[in-house]
């Protein structure tokens, strides 16, 4: 009777962790920052680059990445898109079904037209949104971005700090990953890939 409670104990040691490997084995991990859970899902209203009145749901059943910037930036903007860009590019026919939201928090100087612009450079996937700043900053409280202006030097412009990051959602509109401009293309593309299939 010990003996087959000892060989049962033995076996059971030998078995809980195996089933805990195959259990961590059954979903790979994210590449970049795994968000889900902790950020809610997609939901705005605000004006895209055409003047039409839209929101999130208008990109349901798309991958969406959003970022928060302004078209005067002069690096981690145009860096940041440029990357997104090249991101696209390496996903073929699954770029298709990946629309960037490029939302401007600095509506004051980012009209319709600038952001049109702006976002016609980097491709057709690519859209402007803005906002008064009580849409602005709902969204942005939203999902915990901070911003802030300079102040205005002698001709009127200044500067504005904001975050690089770009959040991602899956088709349903679920947040599910943060890419941060640390993150290695292969990394931001397989996990890119990996939202769209």
């Amino acid at each position: 009777m010990t003996d087959s409670r000892s060989r049962l104990r033995r076996v059971l040691l030998w078995l809980i962790p195996v089933v805990l490997l195959l259990t961590a084995c059954g979903e790979p991990e994210w590449r970049t920052k795994d968000i889900s859970n902790l950020m809610p899902s997609l939901a705005f209203e605000l004006t895209s680059e055409t003047g039409e009145a839209v929101t999130a749901e208008r990109y349901r059943g798309q991958v969406v990445l959003m970022f928060f910037g302004f078209t005067h930036c002069p690096d981690i903007c145009p860096v940041t898109l440029g990357r997104l860009k090249a991101v696209l590019g390496q996903l073929d026919d699954d770029a298709e079904d990946v629309t960037v939201l490029f939302v401007t928090v600095d509506p004051k100087r980012d009209d319709l037209k600038a952001l049109r612009q702006y976002t016609s450079a980097f491709g057709e996937e690519f859209v402007g949104l803005r906002g008064d700043r009580q849409a602005l900053d709902t969204l942005t409280k939203r999902y915990r971005v901070t911003y802030g202006y300079g102040e205005p030097d002698a001709s009127g412009n200044y500067s504005v700090s904001h975050s690089s990051a770009v959040f991602a959602f899956d088709r349903q509109g679920d947040a599910r990953l943060l890419i941060r401009d640390s993150d290695p293309m292969e990394a931001v593309v397989a996990d890119v890939r990996r939202l769209v299939q």
